[in-house]
């Protein structure tokens, strides 16, 4: 696994702060590749991207929950995810607030979360690629068929969370009450 460490401001809008942004060109280098954004904050990053935003105020292909999002897509459609979900149940709250939303313990308990990575597992071609911006190095998971290839660790200096960028790439495909070892 690549490990890298690099220093950059911080910005609410994670795909521009500059080693971030490198990082997601070098691994949507293709224009061949169909990119899925559930989470695109009204940015486009590719020309093949498919783009939602539950802001409906925010440019975006789809303004519908992520999951639901997620559960439209294909089996085995989407080369690439870029995962850049609310870091935290507070953000959650603050991103639903502003749009008049209610909050509750379904958008905020892990089980969401976990839904979320297995429609990722289900949406992603043999050997697509999931990056996970964060403040964890947790990733996809091995127990819906992933292995890290590639973190990046992004210092915002003083008292700031660095972002945890995790490079994950689809291994196997998990089954549904398998046993889901490795070939």
């Amino acid at each position: 696994m690549l490990m890298t460490r690099e220093w950059a401001m911080p910005n609410k809008d994670t795909f521009s702060i500059k080693p971030i942004k490198a990082l997601i060109e070098k691994w949507i280098d293709s224009p061949l590749l169909m990119v899925a954004d559930p989470f695109s904050n009204g940015k486009r990053f590719c020309k093949v991207c498919i783009t939602n935003d539950l802001d409906e105020e925010l440019e975006a292909d789809f303004h519908m929950d992520a999951l639901d999002f997620l559960k439209s897509l294909a089996d085995e459609s989407i080369h690439v995810v870029l995962f850049d979900p609310p870091y935290s149940p507070r953000q959650v709250s603050e991103c639903y607030k502003k749009m008049g939303k209610t909050v509750n313990m379904q958008t905020t308990q892990s089980s969401y979360w976990g839904n979320m990575k297995k429609e990722i597992a289900r949406v992603l071609t043999p050997s697509g690629v999931c990056l996970t911006f964060g403040w964890n190095s947790g990733g996809i998971g091995k127990n819906v068929g992933f292995e890290i290839e590639e973190v990046l660790l992004v210092a915002h200096g003083g008292w700031h969370n660095d972002t945890i960028c995790t490079v994950n790439r689809k291994v196997y495909i998990a089954k549904p009450n398998a046993k889901n070892e490795l070939p």
